[in-house]
């Protein structure tokens, strides 16, 4: 029988993490395990069936279990109205939801996204630069011991998935090489949404505005 979920707001988590580093966008993936949330699935029915049957193509079963723990974790920002909009909407909104969901469980690419891509945005910045990222992380460090003590290969790894996740939803383009801001209009659905769970910052982050 599954759970029913009913989210009154997002909340980031207190602690920086670098969980982020090891994972990937993974966005068929998380519409599959979407589909089965919608079925009716238990998230310990969902991480058994991802394993057992391999949905994710997996060359280890540990990678396969990895993978879903991660992935259930997205999917656990999801209400019930949540999980109804991105079965609806258009891949450019599910991949935004999907976005969201990521950025709901690590506080550190909330804040990147926020504090760097957001202003980009409003100063009509047309694109982001190493040097924000790597300003970002110094600013950082010198505020939190723990991301102080992180290896760089650490942060490098940061540094590219912050804008591999934030290509993949489309907040970014490539262009010669460079990473073109291109700030999305998000669905009046998912506006509303956000709106009703007192999710505001995740518009002001991805849309720039105030």
């Amino acid at each position: 029988m599954q759970e029913t979920t009913q989210n009154k707001s997002f909340r980031i988590p207190e602690g920086y993490s670098a969980g982020l580093m090891s994972q990937s966008f993974w966005f068929t993936e998380f519409k599959k395990t979407v589909k089965l949330r919608q079925d009716g699935f238990t998230y310990d029915e969902i991480k058994r069936t991802c394993v057992e049957e391999n949905l994710f193509g997996a060359a280890k079963a540990y990678r396969a279990a990895r993978m879903s723990g991660y992935l259930i974790a997205r999917l656990k920002a999801m209400d019930d109205d949540l999980l109804a909009l991105f079965c609806e909407a258009d891949m450019a909104t599910q991949k935004l939801i999907h976005l969201i969901c990521v950025l709901s469980t690590d506080r550190l690419f909330f804040e990147f996204v926020y504090e760097v891509y957001r202003e980009k945005v409003q100063i009509g910045a047309a694109y982001l630069e190493d040097s924000d990222i790597n300003a970002f992380f110094t600013r950082k460090e010198a505020q939190n011991d723990l991301i102080a003590s992180w290896k760089d290969s650490t942060k490098k790894h940061l540094r590219a998935n912050y804008s591999n996740f934030m290509r993949e939803a489309n907040l970014l383009t490539a262009e010669d090489g460079q990473k073109r801001i291109t700030p999305p209009i998000l669905d009046t659905r998912l506006e509303e949404y956000l709106k009703a769970v007192h999710a505001e910052a995740f518009i002001r982050a991805l849309t720039g505005v105030n």
